[in-house]
């Protein structure tokens, strides 16, 4: 211990408590987990959750530990976005929140509420693919296709934030996203193609 009564053990220790409470969170990941009463507090047990997804309001009845991936496709059947490493390595379960990528295992449901909540289900208009969607198959941008609709949803952010993006910043862009098959060069052909073609919709 120095002079000052300054240790290096209570150095890491005040800093760890100070990442524990921080944790670098941003004002909106603070606002989800806030009402204007405080902290929102729900007991253990069964809650009715109202999610917006693809534009239309959905019920369900889920626990608070509930992420959004699990509640996308046990409890609302939209299997679209993938489970696979479940710990937000992979990019397979990417949707969107308001717009930006997430990863849904990483989300709690309730931490959705009130947002808009896109998937893959929800970008085709019919029988009309998604431009993104369209690219993909166009340069057979699968192998497997486990991946692909992560990769799809990444690519959709990609196009809203960067209209006609270098491949660069595609690669950048799409970097969350694992491909176990490696076909990252075709998938980068596709949102390289969708951007030039107008990919944002």
């Amino acid at each position: 211990m120095s002079e000052s009564g300054f240790s290096r053990r209570s150095f890491l220790k005040g800093a760890s408590i100070a990442a524990a409470v921080g944790g670098g969170a941003t004002a909106a990941d603070q606002a989800l987990r806030t009402t204007p009463d405080g902290p929102r507090k729900l007991e253990p047990g069964q809650h009715e959750l109202a999610l917006r997804i693809n534009g239309v309001e959905r019920k369900l009845q889920v626990e608070p530990r509930t992420t959004l991936l699990d509640a996308l496709r046990d409890t609302l059947d939209l299997t679209g976005t993938k489970k696979i490493c479940d710990r937000g390595a992979c990019g397979g379960c990417t949707v969107l929140l308001d717009g930006e990528p997430i990863n849904a295992c990483l989300t709690l449901a309730f931490d959705a509420e009130g947002r808009d909540v896109n998937t893959i289900e929800g970008l085709a208009e019919g029988n009309v693919l998604h431009p993104v969607q369209a690219a993909f198959v166009h340069c057979d941008a699968m192998q497997c296709g486990f991946c692909t609709p992560g990769f799809v949803m990444s690519a959709v952010a990609c196009l809203n934030r960067h209209p006609s993006p270098s491949r660069e910043t595609i690669r950048k862009e799409l970097s969350g996203n694992i491909c176990r098959c490696g076909t990252y060069g075709r998938v980068v052909d596709a949102v390289e193609i969708a951007g030039k073609q107008g990919g944002k919709r």
